[in-house]
């Protein structure tokens, strides 16, 4: 004898058996290299901008691509409760840090320094990458 539902009702059983498969399946943000790799451009580019007294952020544009990374999470199914986890956690912020080190290693230079922060900086703005367009001279 088979199961029998009412017309409608095994489609909207099946809807929210996959809505919940589909949310116990989410990876964490943090392994979504779209969003990910992202905020790491704007995490290296504040601290260019913090550290180096020539270099100004460009506030606008930064906050403007924020926005549209959230945009992009709310897409991949991410709530904003999930994103502001991801954003705020402190484990989050020290895992970035030390992504944006080795970044700054992988270039040649010490991310201590914040001389060498602003050589990046001013070589990042040249070869008008992602991190130089949140940047600017003052």
């Amino acid at each position: 004898m088979g199961l029998s539902l009412k017309p409608g009702l095994s489609l909207a059983l099946v809807l929210a058996l996959g809505f919940g498969a589909a949310a116990a399946a989410k990876t964490p943000l943090r392994e979504q290299k779209e969003i990910d790799d992202k905020m790491l451009w704007v995490a290296l580019a504040i601290e260019i901008s913090d550290r180096c007294a020539a270099i100004a952020p460009r506030t606008l544009t930064g906050l403007s691509y924020l926005w549209g990374l959230k945009s992009d999470a709310s897409k991949l199914g991410y709530t904003d409760d999930e994103i502001r986890a991801y954003v705020r956690s402190d484990a989050e912020k020290a895992r970035m840090r030390q992504r944006g080190e080795a970044y700054v290693r992988a270039k040649g230079l010490d991310p201590q320094s914040d001389a060498d922060l602003c050589t990046l900086g001013t070589q990042e703005m040249e070869k008008g990458s992602q991190i130089g367009a949140f940047l600017k001279e003052k």
